[in-house]
């Protein structure tokens, strides 16, 4: 990956990991009635519409926007991120999902989509006559952060996180990448801490081959509240070019699950 591509190749850099909590509930009494009640709440649920995904439209209107974040600005994603998952190809369909999501494209099988661009508020403005060397640094020092949204009918969601879940183990070792006509190299994908938030959710890093100038890590969360899947993925250009990683905002995260269904 070119340095100079920036943050709108960064944002294709792709890894994610993901652990499933099923929790289920049974009953040690063997009676008829207990059985009963198993049985009508069984009835029940096999009985209760699949759920339906969200469009793309109404997906838009569950993105964060100007002020549902306290020191962040929110953009479109138009102009930074990929239009379709025909923009980001990896050499291995594993990691196709990875890759999805690091580039705020839906991880798993379906066309509702939405994204944007939330970026921390840089520090006030100086006259140019006072801006130290400090101060010049300092202004790539900006956090930014590609939000992704997609919705599923039935359970895929819950397959979309697997599917992500999956391509981490497979793709441990890395993978090979190209969006919009960039080539990269990630040599090695882990599981990272997770938010907790949502109905489930999964973090994973990546180290990225800087033209073989070391490496720079990302990182990509994955979270699920019901239908809707929402992936996040940070890059700071300070922290790139000296091959660090950037953390991903975890109030950024919990104002954008906080608004899904």
């Amino acid at each position: 990956m070119k340095r100079s591509s920036g943050a709108r190749i960064a944002a294709t850099l792709t890894v994610s990991a993901l652990s499933l909590a099923l929790i289920t509930g049974c009953s040690d009494n063997g009676s008829d009635d207990a059985k009963g009640t198993d049985a009508k709440e069984s009835a029940a649920a096999s009985s209760a519409p699949a759920a339906k995904a969200l469009t793309s439209a109404e997906l838009e209107k569950l993105l964060l926007a100007k002020g549902d974040v306290k020191d962040y600005e929110v953009e479109s994603g138009d102009d930074t991120l990929p239009k379709s998952k025909s923009d980001v190809k990896t050499d291995k369909a594993q990691c196709d999902p990875l890759a999805w999501a690091t580039a705020a494209l839906a991880p798993g099988e379906t066309d509702a989509n939405a994204s944007n661009t939330v970026t921390a508020n840089p520090s006030a403005a100086k006259d140019p006559s006072e801006l130290s060397e400090a101060d010049i640094e300092g202004a790539f020092d900006v956090s930014i952060t590609f939000v992704g949204l997609s919705s599923y009918d039935g359970d895929g969601a819950e397959k979309a996180l697997k599917a992500v879940s999956d391509g981490v183990t497979a793709c441990s070792g890395g993978y090979g990448l190209k969006a919009e006509g960039e080539n990269s190299k990630v040599t090695k994908v882990t599981t990272a801490k997770s938010s907790g938030a949502g109905d489930e959710s999964v973090a994973f890093a990546e180290d990225v081959d800087m033209d073989g100038e070391g490496t720079a890590t990302f990182l990509t969360e994955v979270v699920r509240k019901g239908n809707t899947v929402a992936t996040f993925y940070s890059v700071n250009l300070a922290a790139l070019s000296k091959g660090g990683k950037t953390e991903i905002p975890a109030d950024v995260v919990k104002a954008q699950v906080a608004k899904l269904k």
